[in-house]
């Protein structure tokens, strides 16, 4: 027995009811589980139990062995104080001034053989097994469910972009469009990049200034050393000029190039953004005024200064190429930047429009490509377009990973349909 699973035994009340009583012999009789807590204190709040002939209303308090509620402490804590029942699996130490209710002997069998089924944690997905059993209605309700979770998360990691930068949305908005433009390994060190370079310096810069690639590439730590060609030692010279001018802080992180794609350098993908930013500078206005996102597509259709058509890294010849921006890192900055500030924009100002507008965004987006993707996939589990792709990634990362089976609606199903 696990906590987590007495909790989730308690709040759907899978238990034999008849004839409940304490360890002391008083009757019981629930006539509301209660709310599940996840923050500090009791497990359950505002739960409604009769004991003996008094109705009691407070929070219970779930525990495997009855001696944690000592262990714990609970007893001096005065978050405790309103605790009506203590609810246990095994009565090791019941506590003497506290009801205490013995769940051991009135949980099925079944339960626990299909909890082992379906919890396997051999498994990256713990229920793939059983997957087969879940009806496509059920995936379809919880996928769209998923995908608006991952919007409200998102939005949060916004407000707190906001609440640093003084409630500046281009800038929030600047920040995210680098992160996306480092990938998983450079996102980090984008974003520290872009916080250091005011998105109204940048502004300042017109058409394919080559001092905006020299801030972008100076302040990521690529402009150091010494450069034979033209092109790079000139971005060196400027961007020291600009450095002292602007009095523009060192950032810690440093950008990797190691087991990355050349199409990924940063080099490149810098040079883009830069080229981005030469199209327009504030791109949180264009989403808001775009129908659809082809609009904002139409707009990425840049290419880089023509050294880089010839080089990945500074002074080293590559095969002549445009770096132009895929269909890929376009559909990222979508996904993971204007639809995400949409969303969090029409949340924050009680604008439906806009919540509405990024969610039909990312359901007319295709699918996206990756290695959890391809495992749904494996597994027959339908991917139709970016709100399901990005439902799946929120069902892998909040739920599968950490096991956190009961609290998804596909666990709940597969434990609760033969109860």
């Amino acid at each position: 027995m696990k906590e987590s699973l007495l909790q989730w035994i308690w709040q759907h009340q899978y238990f034999n009811t008849r004839d409940l009583r304490t360890t002391t012999g008083e009757e019981v009789q629930v006539l509301s589980p209660g709310r599940l807590n996840t923050d500090q204190g009791p497990d359950f709040f505002d739960s409604k139990v009769r004991i003996g002939c008094t109705c009691w209303v407070g929070a219970i308090e779930l525990h495997v062995m009855a001696s944690d509620w000592q262990r714990h402490s609970h007893g001096t804590d005065k978050n405790y104080q309103n605790v009506i029942l203590h609810v246990v699996w095994v009565n090791d130490a019941a506590e003497r001034d506290m009801p205490t209710l013995v769940l051991e002997g009135r949980v099925s069998k079944w339960l626990f053989h299909r909890y082992e089924q379906a919890v396997r944690p051999g498994d990256p997905i713990a229920c793939q097994g059983l997957l087969p059993e879940i009806d496509k209605d059920i995936w379809l309700v919880w996928k769209q469910q998923l995908m608006e979770q991952r919007l409200y998360r998102r939005a949060l990691s916004i407000d707190a972009h906001l609440a640093v930068n003084h409630q500046h949305w281009e800038e929030t908005c600047w920040w995210l469009m680098a992160r996306t433009f480092g990938g998983p390994v450079n996102g980090p060190a984008f974003e520290m990049m872009a916080g250091s370079l005011p998105i109204s310096l940048l502004a300042r810069q017109q058409g394919m200034d080559p001092r905006r690639e020299a801030l972008l590439m100076g302040q990521a730590g690529l402009l150091e050393g010494v450069f034979h060609d033209e092109y790079p030692g000139r971005l060196q010279l400027e961007f020291r000029y600009l450095r002292t001018k602007h009095r523009l802080p060192a950032i810690p992180a440093a950008v990797h190039f190691l087991r990355m794609r050349p199409d990924n350098f940063p080099t490149i993908r810098l040079a883009q953004l830069g080229a981005l930013l030469a199209v327009c500078p504030f791109w949180f206005s264009r989403a808001k005024e775009a129908e659809d996102p082809s609009a904002l597509k139409a707009l990425m259709v840049v290419t880089t200064d023509p050294y880089w058509d010839k080089h990945y890294l500074p002074d080293r010849p590559s095969p002549e190429r445009v770096k132009r921006l895929g269909e890929g890192i376009k559909d990222s900055l979508l996904i993971n930047t204007f639809i995400p500030l949409l969303f969090a924009y029409g949340r924050r100002y009680d604008l439906p429009t806009y919540c509405k507008k990024a969610v039909r965004w990312l359901k007319s987006l295709n699918a996206e490509k990756n290695a959890v993707i391809d495992q749904w996939a494996g597994m027959d589990v339908r991917c139709m377009d970016a709100g399901d792709s990005q439902a799946l990634l929120e069902l892998r990362r909040q739920y599968c990973d950490p096991r956190h089976c009961l609290q998804c609606a596909i666990g709940k199903t597969l434990l609760g349909s033969g109860r």
